[in-house]
């Protein structure tokens, strides 16, 4: 650990404002989604074109062809809801076709036995039913106010200018470009030559871009028949097609069958105020297990637990909760790896509030293009377990264990909207944000800047190398410690996004470190 990287200190100030905000990992999508709610939009019209354009911005992280839930809280009811719309195994999987090979583990998110040829984790084998589309569009069907492909349709004016390649894009291109090459429509999409990675401009008067041509012509279908084009349309049958023809178990039937729901969340109270969360499939029970220990954890310690104490609370909570969901749930994701996710909060002028979180699950999902939709497919059967007769273990039809984690929290006049990404880091950080802005009182942007620890199943705690020194010697007393900068790449740490209200102000703050990531208020 270097003197320059202790002395190093990254800050990025929250947004305040009377009007609507949302807080993204791309500024640019972001900026639409205020544009939206400046327009007269509702969170939940603003949230459906972020969707869209993130997945055009970041492909590797999400998209239509992946996977998520959603929280929702509507100012009017007074009242939270959750949207369900995680990916399933197709029902023609046959858990035979992904044999043991006997040699380890697998070499991604989880640790799994290996699969003979990685077929659970790259190719059009690993492809699980997506439902972005499907849970967005029943969102937005029950409380959108603007027209659906009024919100689609800059997403498709994205995909068609191309993605910019910087430094951050060309970096995270390039860390997948050998599995990328293994697919041909991957490599001709983000590769030079089919090999290379591109790389980004040196200069300002310089730009490389890679048009996503078939996107957009597949969002401008999406755009004009509706969310069920993605499902029961033409887009559904060249997608399904596609992934046939490279192996695949998905089918048009699987697509047409999809169906996202709304539900009713998990509500628990804690620290006097309330939170809610997605209650099945999620790492929403664990978050409410997490918040039980913590509180009982803090209550034995006192009214005033030193920074140390409180932190080493966190981490007991959080570590007992994780062993918990470890031996019930089935989820055994590594700990060190961090997932394919985004993470986007927004509140409109009204006070209603979205925290909504989607997914490919590895970084470049399958690393499977679909050439006649252009879309950048899930590797979501890698969620199962491929050793049958576990808590997750791999079927057809089965619904996958996702580590998403939206939450909306409320505590008099105050109420935020937060989540991340970043696998099973997720949990850690958005407890930790949420316990600082119900329990702690903090501000937004004191909170998103603090430092944080992760405790993600492992047996080492990863502390932010800015904690204060006696803090570190705190946990080091009960557990085994490894301090890490907070760095954009390689991950050490979630990458969050959340929105607050206290009385009629609405704030707005991304993870500092986040090169892209930033939080954008309405004009109006």
């Amino acid at each position: 650990m270097s003197n320059f990287s202790k002395a190093r200190t990254v800050r990025k100030p929250a947004t305040i404002s009377k009007h609507g905000i949302v807080a993204a990992q791309h500024r640019r999508a972001a900026e639409i989604g205020a544009e939206v709610l400046a327009a007269g939009g509702d969170a939940l019209d603003a949230a459906t074109a972020v969707s869209f354009a993130i997945g055009a911005l970041e492909p590797w992280m999400s998209g239509p062809a992946g996977g998520g839930a959603m929280m929702v809280w509507r100012a009017g009811e007074a009242r939270p809801y959750a949207v369900s719309y995680g990916m399933r195994a197709p029902r023609g999987l046959d858990p035979r076709d992904f044999p043991l090979s006997g040699e380890g583990v697998a070499g991604d998110l989880f640790p799994w036995k290996r699969v003979v040829g990685d077929r659970n984790l790259e190719g059009a084998t690993a492809v699980a039913v997506p439902g972005v589309v499907d849970g967005i569009g029943i969102a937005h069907g029950r409380w959108g106010r603007m027209p659906w492909g009024d919100l689609v349709r800059p997403a498709a004016a994205l995909a068609r200018e191309g993605l910019s390649v910087d430094w951050y894009a060309g970096l995270i291109i390039a860390s997948a470009a050998r599995a990328l090459a293994r697919d041909p429509d991957a490599a001709a999409l983000f590769l030079e030559d089919g090999i290379f990675p591109p790389v980004g401009a040196w200069t300002a008067l310089t730009e490389i871009r890679l048009p996503f041509a078939r996107m957009a012509d597949t969002l401008e279908a999406i755009a004009a028949n509706g969310p069920r084009e993605m499902h029961d349309g033409d887009v559904a049958r060249a997608l399904a097609a596609d992934v046939a023809a490279k192996g695949g178990s998905l089918r048009y039937e699987d697509l047409a069958g999809y169906r996202a729901t709304i539900e009713e969340p998990l509500s628990f109270g804690a620290f006097e105020g309330r939170f809610h969360v997605t209650p099945t499939l999620t790492a929403g029970p664990t978050f409410a297990d997490t918040f039980s220990r913590l509180e009982a954890g803090l209550e034995a310690l006192g009214p005033e637990p030193s920074e140390g104490e409180r932190l080493a609370a966190m981490a007991t909570a959080l570590s007992g909760a994780y062993a918990d969901r470890l031996t019930r749930m089935g989820d055994h994701e590594s700990p060190a790896a961090p997932g394919s996710t985004t993470h986007f909060s927004i509140v409109d002028r009204d006070g209603n509030m979205v925290a909504m979180t989607q997914t490919l699950l590895s970084a470049f999902g399958s690393k499977v293009v679909s050439p006649s939709t252009g879309l950048l497919l899930n590797n979501g059967i890698m969620w199962f377990d491929p050793e049958q007769g576990r808590p997750n273990s791999l079927q057809p039809g089965k619904r996958c264990l996702m580590n998403v984690c939206p939450v909306i929290g409320e505590i008099g006049d105050r109420r935020f909207a937060v989540g991340a990404s970043g696998g099973r880091k997720i949990l850690p950080a958005v407890a930790q944000l949420s316990h600082r802005l119900l329990a702690l009182g903090e501000d937004i942007e004191t909170a998103f800047h603090g430092p944080r620890i992760d405790v993600s199943g492992g047996t080492t705690i990863i502390a932010d190398e800015a904690l204060p020194g006696e803090v570190l010697q705190h946990l080091a007393a009960s557990f085994q410690v490894r301090t890490a900068e907070r760095l954009p790449f390689p991950y050490a740490f979630a990458c969050p996004a959340g929105v607050m209200r206290e009385g009629s102000v609405n704030s707005g703050a991304s993870e500092p470190s986040s090169p892209w990531g930033d939080a954008v208020a309405a004009t109006a």
